[in-house]
């Protein structure tokens, strides 16, 4: 099997810590609680690709790339995910992830792969987790669920210095079906720094959660 992603994929999301990569069209897109967004807009989908650059300020990096790569965790912290598992398709390794829309859309559900190293960078220790969609898994698809067949996301974490995390993530997802934009703006202004409160949130809970199991 070929390798899911190669040694310059972690090193481009690292190295947007240090250069922020955001020429050809980026935008700010909102600013709120230390996080800012920006977007690109996709010609070939409309849709737009975001970056997001922030601070943890109450949970370290290797605890962050803990509990964001803690699949069971997540559905305890994460209330949009109504499944979310890996398993074996077919001799691929896999995640499965169904995610909540509000009515009247239909969930929307995605298959990806994803890869976690943790670097060495000149003695500075980062932490990357890459993620893409694998539409060749044999996953079959669920009856009024729709299928996200582009998605991508990258996340680059390192000690801000203190006891918080320098967070940079890049992502893209294609939900198709019609979903209107004011939707899908709101889900991008409020939903990446929501998620980010429920993260932090997650990770002080992190070790509660494991002496219950």
């Amino acid at each position: 099997m070929s390798l899911r992603f190669t040694d310059e994929d972690f090193h481009s999301a690292w190295k947007e810590l240090d250069e922020p990569q955001l020429d050809g069209g980026w935008e700010l897109f909102t600013e709120s609680m230390g996080v800012q967004i920006y977007r690109l807009h996709d010609k070939k989908t409309g849709l737009y690709e975001y970056k997001v650059f922030g601070v943890l300020a109450t949970c370290g990096a290797e605890l962050c790339a803990d509990v964001y790569m803690d699949l069971t965790y997540r559905k305890h912290w994460d209330s949009y995910a109504k499944e979310l598992y890996e398993k074996d398709f077919d001799g691929e390794a896999a995640i499965y992830w169904e995610v909540k829309y509000p009515f009247p859309l239909s969930n929307r559900d995605y298959v990806y792969v994803r890869e976690r190293r943790d670097l060495d960078v000149d003695g500075r220790k980062i932490w990357v987790i890459l993620a893409r969609s694998s539409p060749q898994t044999a996953c079959p698809e669920k009856s009024g669920v729709l299928r996200v067949k582009d998605y991508k996301q990258s996340v680059a974490l390192e000690s801000d210095g203190a006891s918080g995390t320098r967070v940079f993530m890049n992502y893209f997802d294609n939900p198709g079906g019609m979903i209107p934009t004011w939707l899908i703006n709101w889900a991008a202004k409020t939903g990446v720094p929501g998620f980010l409160t429920d993260m932090q949130k997650a990770c002080s809970n992190y070790s509660s959660y494991h002496q219950k199991k």
